[in-house]
C-alpha cells in the first residue's frame, strides 16, 4: 500500500484480492500468530456507537495492565473515525524493515486506519469491494503489529465486504461483539448480524447495548430515552450473552469529539464503570 492508499502488488496497482498461497497470505499468518486474542466489533446498522464502544473497550483493556499490548484496526474504509476519538488526527504512518508500523495512541494503543492514508479530511474513498478487501488484507499482513494481547477490529455497519473480509481472513478469531441500542428498529437489524456471524462460523461473545438510558445531570436518576431492555430481549431471543448496557451521558460526545476517550476522562461515571464491567466479561470469555 502506498502513501495515497492505493493497493500495490509487485509494483502494480491491483483491485483484486490476494488468493490463498500468496506470500502475503503467509505474512498475514505470521503477523496474526503474535496476537493472542482477535475480536471484531460489529453492528447491524449505523448510528449505534460501535466505534465509541470499540475505542473505550480498547482503552479499558490497556488500563488493565496491557499498556502497549492492545491494538485497534479501524476497518471502516469509507468512514474511519477511530483516530478522531483517540486524538490521533493528522498522524502519519512510518515504515521500517519489518513493514509499516501502526500509529501509537493513548496508553500506547497501536492503531491502523484508512484515515492515516488520506490527504485531507474531505477526501472520500471511492472504492468497490475488491479494493476494500485488499486494503483490509494489507492492514493485517503488511503492518508490523508485534506482540499483542488484544486486537479489536472496528467494522462498518452491516454484513458487507469489510465484515466478510475480516471474518474470512481470521478464521481463528475469538469472536464478535455486537453493538445495539434499545430501539425495536435496531433489535431487528441486530438479529441479522447474529445470523451472519453464525453462518460464518464465528463465535459471538455477546451483545453490548449502548445508549440504554440516560443519567439525569440534575437528580442522578436514570431516564429511559428510547425504550427498555432491547439488548436483553435480543440476547434472550438469539440465545447469546448480554455483556452489558452503557448509559447515555452528554460528556461522552464531548470527550470523544475532543479526542479524549471517555473512560479516561470520566473514570467514575456510570458509563465508564459499565465499560469496565464489560471488559471483565470479555476477559473471562477469552482467557478461560
Amino acid at each position: 500500500m502506498n502513501d495515497s492508499g492505493e493497493l500495490i502488488e509487485n509494483g502494480q496497482k491491483t483491485d483484486e484480492p490476494v488468493g490463498r498461497g500468496h506470500p502475503e497470505s503467509e505474512l498475514l499468518k505470521i503477523r496474526m500468530s503474535k496476537i493472542k486474542h482477535k475480536i471484531a466489533i460489529i453492528s447491524g446498522k449505523g448510528g449505534v456507537g460501535k466505534s465509541l464502544v470499540t475505542v473505550n473497550l480498547a482503552m479499558a483493556l490497556a488500563m488493565r495492565g496491557r499498556n502497549g499490548r492492545v491494538g485497534v484496526l479501524d476497518a471502516d474504509i469509507h468512514g474511519p473515525c477511530v483516530p478522531k476519538m483517540l486524538g490521533m488526527k493528522g498522524t502519519r504512518l512510518v515504515s521500517g524493515p519489518p513493514g509499516v508500523f501502526p500509529a501509537i495512541g493513548p496508553l500506547n494503543i497501536k492503531v491502523v486506519s484508512m484515515d492515516f492514508l488520506l490527504p485531507s479530511d474531505d477526501s472520500p474513498v471511492i472504492w468497490r469491494g475488491p479494493l476494500k478487501m485488499g486494503a483490509i488484507r494489507q492492514f493485517l499482513s503488511e503492518f508490523a503489529w508485534g506482540d499483542l494481547d488484544y486486537l479489536l477490529i472496528d467494522l462498518p455497519p452491516g454484513t458487507g465486504d469489510e465484515s466478510l473480509s475480516v471474518l474470512q481472513l481470521l478464521p481463528d478469531m475469538d469472536g464478535v461483539i455486537i453493538v445495539t441500542i434499545p430501539s425495536e428498529v435496531s433489535q431487528g437489524v441486530v438479529k441479522k448480524a447474529v445470523t451472519f456471524a453464525r453462518k460464518m462460523g464465528v463465535p459471538i461473545l455477546g451483545i453490548v447495548e449502548n445508549m440504554s438510558s440516560m443519567v439525569c445531570p440534575h437528580c442522578g436518576e436514570f431516564i429511559d430515552v428510547f425504550s427498555v431492555g432491547g439488548g436483553e430481549k435480543v440476547a434472550n431471543d438469539m440465545d447469546i450473552s448480554l455483556l452489558g448496557t452503557i448509559p447515555l451521558d452528554p460528556r461522552i460526545s464531548t470527550a470523544m469529539d475532543a479526542g479524549a476517550p471517555f473512560i479516561v476522562s470520566e473514570p467514575d461515571s456510570p458509563a465508564a464503570k459499565a465499560f469496565e464491567a464489560i471488559v471483565e466479561k470479555i476477559e473471562e470469555k477469552t482467557e478461560m
